[in-house]
């Protein structure tokens, strides 16, 4: 069986697009995609265009581009699981309290967050706003209440003095309203706050120790079977999987899958892997991640595919420059080979009036991965999707980041549950 050269030019890729803890529609992704491509397009200097996808399938798009001389044709398809994510944040306000005390309980007592501060403080300081946030809202509610309660049996009647019972009975009453009707506003303009949000991200991974929910097993072996059926298709030249934020662990664990069961063909299109803002650590320091310690490990040591981890300190959710392997205590004695750990650079990569611009808006930095930069460097998103170069080609010989951690930092490392 003669292995694919990854050097080749591509004609045609299929990419995978691995969402975050999104409870959007993938079309948001779409529109994103449509206007940043045009956006790095005029900036660089050259042709992509965007059509509907127009075959069954996962969500998609159909993207032709024309770079450095070359055609090539792309296929971008979103493996969605929204659904499960909506599903698990579909919660009580009391019941997203009770999230609130039981993932800070899972971190904190586990020795997690303290390790987690060893690498990066940014990531930290975002998983402990949800809590300090949904803490000051309950503040600010109970507060309201008691001054409404005290406010309302002040109040002199005008033609009777209530019974003690029945004025104490009016203002627990007046002050239950007035708090929960606070706490409703403040779960309504989330949108602004994302609080409730954040906290049921995190609490996704701490209900479940780090280990995958059932329903999220199930669509991952889906999302398998979705990649397996592209990697046996002659046509394309390489298959691409993208994995931003929480989707970057699903990816090793998925592709990870797909090479134990052989079905990466040596012969087949040629596999890459990039992950995007990782937060890999948040999950896979907790003591029942036995099976993502597991799959990172053998992802590895693998050459089936190429791996590369783009990440940038200017992204305050994201475990920057942290090797997800060896920060989380499972890298191999020898025969490491990924992944690649680069650094975006956006302080560098965006013009000093667009960082500035962007600066103080961590949600949106978070994904500035997928869109334009106004002073490219080497990592263009758009390039790298719909380009004529594989990840491999586009990468090869290329150093690790300088600045990348590699320490082993987990208290956790067993891979064996």
């Amino acid at each position: 069986m003669t292995e694919t050269d990854t050097s080749a030019p591509v004609r045609r890729r299929k990419v995978f697009y691995i969402p975050g803890y999104d409870p959007f529609h993938p079309r948001r992704y779409r529109e994103l995609y449509r206007k940043e491509s045009a956006a790095q397009a005029e900036i660089s200097g050259y042709q992509i265009s965007q059509r509907p996808k127009r075959d069954g399938g996962p969500y998609g798009w159909h993207v032709a581009a024309r770079i450095d001389g070359a055609e090539t044709q792309a296929d971008v398809e979103v493996l969605v699981w929204s659904d499960i994510v909506r599903t698990s944040m579909s919660n009580s306000i009391p019941a997203t309290y009770a999230q609130l005390a039981r993932t800070a309980w899972t971190y904190i007592a586990s020795g997690a967050l303290r390790r987690l501060m060893w690498l990066r403080k940014g990531p930290v300081i975002a998983a402990l706003y949800p809590v300090g946030m949904l803490l000051l809202q309950l503040l600010l509610a109970l507060v309201a209440g008691a001054l409404a309660a005290r406010w309302i049996t002040a109040l002199p009647t005008l033609l009777v003095t209530l019974p003690g019972w029945l004025d104490a009975a009016l203002g627990l009453a007046v002050f239950a309203a007035v708090a929960t009707g606070v706490l409703r506003w403040f779960k309504k303009k989330d949108g602004q706050f994302f609080a409730h949000y954040l906290m049921h991200d995190y609490a996704f991974s701490a209900r479940w120790n780090g280990a995958n929910p059932p329903e999220l097993e199930a669509r991952m072996g889906e999302f398998g079977d979705t990649i397996a059926a592209a990697l046996r298709d002659e046509s394309l030249d390489e298959v691409l999987v993208v994995g931003h934020s929480s989707g970057a662990h699903l990816g090793v664990s998925i592709l990870a899958d797909l090479i134990r069961d052989g079905r990466v063909r040596r012969d087949g299109p040629v596999l890459g892997f990039l992950s995007l803002g990782q937060v890999v650590p948040m999950v896979s320091f907790l003591r029942g991640a036995h099976r993502l310690r597991a799959d990172l490990m053998y992802l590895s040591t693998r050459d089936e595919l190429t791996w590369v981890d783009v990440t940038a300190p200017g992204d305050g959710c994201a475990f920057a420059l942290c090797d997800p392997v060896a920060v989380s205590g499972v890298a191999p004695k020898s025969g490491q080979r990924w992944p690649l750990i680069l650094s975006a650079a956006f302080t560098q990569s965006l013009s000093p009036a667009r960082w500035q611009e962007l600066r103080w808006r961590f949600f949106r930095l978070h994904f500035q991965y997928l869109c334009a930069f106004d002073r490219p460097r080497d990592y263009d998103y758009f390039q790298i999707t719909a380009g004529p170069q594989t990840l491999a080609a586009r990468y090869a010989g290329r150093k690790p980041s300088h600045s990348r951690i590699d320490v082993p930092a987990s208290k956790y490392t067993s891979v064996a549950a």
